[in-house]
């Protein structure tokens, strides 16, 4: 019975934006939905009802309303949501123009800058003015090359405005993996800043963005954000142009918001890319307005008075769900930097002076916190936290105990997972019930969300597939390039049939509480039992010895064995001692079986741009298979190691 950490008072229940849905529901449909349980099945039992329940209470504005809310919902894909509606992505989210702030933007290097609600709307104005002068407008693509500072939010929003679909990159991104992306979109405009911070560091830009506008000749246009420094030399890339010049020098000029379809494409998305070329996912205006204001509403019980942060960057989703906050009208924190530089708090230094109310991060921003021995509370006024947000990878047990005991105590803390394909989550929060240590609260509402087994059926209380079996409104409307949808369909429906697989290893007990286990692409199967990677990840994290690791299932005499590698922290060395005490730690927390057949040390471990571990992609080293896109690694010098290790061809 897994550990109850968290309870949230009745007061609390009753103040939350659920509640008045709940309330809702109940008098439109003269339903007796009483708790979250009935209102999760009421919403996958009744999916037209819930979704038009969600665009009236999110009040999502458009000029035309629709006919039905979906066409088919035996059709997956290819359902088509709110066929009729005429809206615009921008328009819902710069519904506020007060004086209320609307951005709160801080750089390592001590930036500060804040937005109210008229001064973005204004830039976002001036930019779009300029953007439609030179030809912006609907079937155009925008990109960005940013930082996670307001001028990305604010391009993207300009863009959107016209029509233009956006896609971005973060700065990390070597130039081969922006044109892996980018390339295959072709871009009319690109967005960049001249550099960034890191870990105290000005890192230049330029150099990279001349590499890529060079290899793109669909752009027509690259506006430069001043960031590093002041008034950069630009002169060496070509169409090149200051940001500050770019923009509209007309005053409180007003934004013509293009009116267009709920499935009209808002954002390009990218696949890891691990396994060749990045899948371009693009996802609809409408799909990803709904989706991210059910989201935020009612699983964040997101208010205007609220302030809410999320470690991201901008090639990640949790950037895109962030923004969408501004819907809500509440204020946004971006920081760009390393979160442990100068200090392990500087990150709650910011919730302290900011007065966070909602905390989002990673699982492992979390668990390297816990290494470094801070502990917030003691140190820092959190009176105002609510909610903690953690996604990314699954949280361990000790991840959540660790949060309560040493962050805040009366805190909800929400484990999320979906995925960028669907930009939003299938397992996430519920601020009006428990949290239990190593659990995500609860499905998703209109997500029937459901773990298979081996046979493709539903079970409870066991590890499976996750699925989703019924169709949902942010789910991609199609890859970019896939005209007969073949790899649209290969992705999620190759091995279930009009079903979602997401390729994610979970079990649901029966209160309804979501466990993740790890991709299920990379479940272990020794002796014909799966084992999820996340299990054993668990037990190594509380080894003070070990910096990180990472598991595989290496094929071996018509079975699998369980390797296990293991990066050191410094000045510590993998001997028999520590392997014992490694195995003791499995055999004793996880099970037998999870033990691994090999524990060997590496220099490094391998991750993508997004921060997920490539267990295949190791793999494939090992078996002298080639890794298709290494572009798509933080750090591709990492495989390296990993081929010929001569203890992997040894018994």
């Amino acid at each position: 019975m897994s550990k109850l950490l968290w309870e949230p008072s009745e007061e609390r229940v009753q103040n939350t934006n659920i509640y008045s849905f709940i309330e809702a529901a109940n008098n439109k449909f003269n339903t007796n939905i009483k708790d979250y349980s009935s209102l999760y099945q009421w919403s996958i039992d009744n999916i037209v009802d819930f979704w038009a329940m969600i665009w009236d209470f999110t009040q999502v504005i458009a000029s035309s309303t629709y006919h039905q809310v979906v066409d088919d919902l035996t059709k997956m894909p290819g359902a088509e949501w709110f066929p009729g509606a005429k809206l615009n992505f921008a328009e819902n989210l710069l519904r506020y123009r007060d004086e209320r702030t609307a951005l709160i933007f801080k750089g390592e290097d001590r930036i500060y800058v804040k937005f109210t609600y008229a001064e973005l709307y204004n830039e976002v104005a001036q930019v779009a003015t300029s953007l439609k002068k030179i030809g912006v407008g609907p079937g155009d693509r925008v990109a960005a090359f940013m930082p996670n500072m307001p001028e990305t939010i604010i391009a993207m929003l300009a863009a959107v405005s016209l029509g233009a679909t956006w896609s971005s990159c973060s700065p990390d991104f070597g130039i081969k993996g922006v044109l892996d992306r980018f390339g295959q979109i072709k871009p009319k405009v690109l967005f960049t800043a001249n550099g960034y911070s890191f870990k105290g560091k000005d890192i230049n830009s330029l150099e990279s963005v001349k590499g890529i506008a060079a290899e793109l000749p669909s752009i027509e246009k690259v506006v430069v954000v001043p960031y590093a420094q002041n008034d950069p030399d630009i002169s060496g890339i070509a169409s090149a142009v200051h940001y500050h010049d770019f923009k509209s020098p007309i005053e409180n000029p007003e934004i013509e918001f293009e009116q267009l379809s709920f499935g009209h494409p808002l954002y390009i998305m990218y696949s890891s890319g691990t396994t060749g070329l990045p899948k371009c996912m693009v996802q609809s205006a409408g799909g990803i307005l709904v989706h991210h204001l059910k989201e935020l509403v009612l699983h964040t019980d997101l208010k205007r008075h609220d302030t809410i942060f999320y470690f991201t960057t901008c090639g990640w989703m949790m950037w895109n769900w962030l923004t969408s906050s501004l819907a809500t009208g509440a204020s946004l924190v971006l920081y760009d930097g390393n979160p442990f530089y100068p200090d392990p708090g500087v990150l709650w230094q910011m919730a302290q002076e900011e007065k966070i109310t909602v905390f989002g991060t990673s699982a492992g921003y979390l668990s390297a916190l816990q290494n470094t021995g801070i502990k917030p509370c003691n140190e820092y006024d959190l009176t105002p936290l609510r909610t903690i947000l953690s996604t990314g990878s699954p949280l361990s047990i000790e991840g959540f105990e660790f949060v309560y005991r040493d962050i805040k105590a009366d805190v909800q803390l929400a484990s999320i997972a979906g995925g960028t394909d669907l930009n939003g989550c299938f397992a996430l929060g519920n601020p009006t019930g428990p949290v239990f240590a190593g659990e995500l609260q609860c499905r998703g509402l209109g997500m029937k969300v459901e773990a298979f087994d081996e046979n493709g059926k539903s079970i409870k209380d066991r590890q499976g597939e996750l699925v989703c079996t019924a169709p949902f409104p942010s789910m991609p409307i199609y890859f970019w390039d896939d005209d007969d949808k073949s790899k649209y369909r290969a992705a999620y429906f190759d091995v279930y049939p009009n079903i979602w697989r997401h390729g994610d290893f979970i079990e649901i007990n029966q209160r309804g509480g979501v466990v993740i286990y790890g991709r299920s692409d990379a479940t272990l199967n020794p002796g014909g039992v799966r084992i999820g990677t996340a299990e054993i990840y668990r037990q190594i994290e509380q080894i003070e010895e070990i910096a990180d690791s990472v598991v595989i299932g290496q094929p071996w005499k018509n079975d699998v064995r369980v390797i296990l590698f293991v990066k050191m922290e410094p000045g510590n060395e993998l001997d028999d001692e520590l392997k014992s005490k490694i195995v003791n730690a499995i055999r004793q927390n996880a099970s037998p079986r999870h033990v691994p057949a090999k524990i060997l040390s590496v220099p490094d471990i391998p991750y993508t741009l997004n921060m997920k571990k490539v267990e295949l992609a190791i793999l494939k080293t090992i078996e002298n298979k080639p890794v298709l896109n290494k572009d798509a690694l933080m750090n591709p010098e990492a495989l390296d190691y990993y081929a010929g290790v001569k203890e992997l061809e040894e018994d």
